[in-house]
């Protein structure tokens, strides 16, 4: 029994030190998110350009954008949050 309670408790110790790492292909080097602009702001520009948004979220440091887009092409898009700048956009 003891020897159990170790071995869970070892895992559980190295599951919490293991990095979080995201899942995304785009990294982006935004700083505090205190300068970030806000998700709504985000979806407001591109529902602008004729964007159709499903979902939009925090991923790598970057917002990651689930829409079709003004061709009607379905896309997963990065954005850099502090300046919209787009960053990669796959076709799905």
């Amino acid at each position: 029994m003891m020897t159990r309670a170790l071995i869970v408790f070892g895992l559980l110790t190295f599951a919490a030190s293991a990095p979080v790492h995201a899942t995304g292909v785009m990294t982006c080097k935004s700083g505090p998110k205190s300068g970030w602009k806000s998700m709504d702001s985000l979806k407001a520009e591109l529902t602008g350009k004729g964007w159709n948004i499903r979902r939009i979220k925090e991923d790598g440091g970057c917002y990651e954008v689930y829409a079709v887009n003004d061709k009607g092409q379905r896309v997963e898009s990065y954005f850099h949050p502090v300046t919209f700048e787009h960053m990669t956009t796959t076709t799905r």
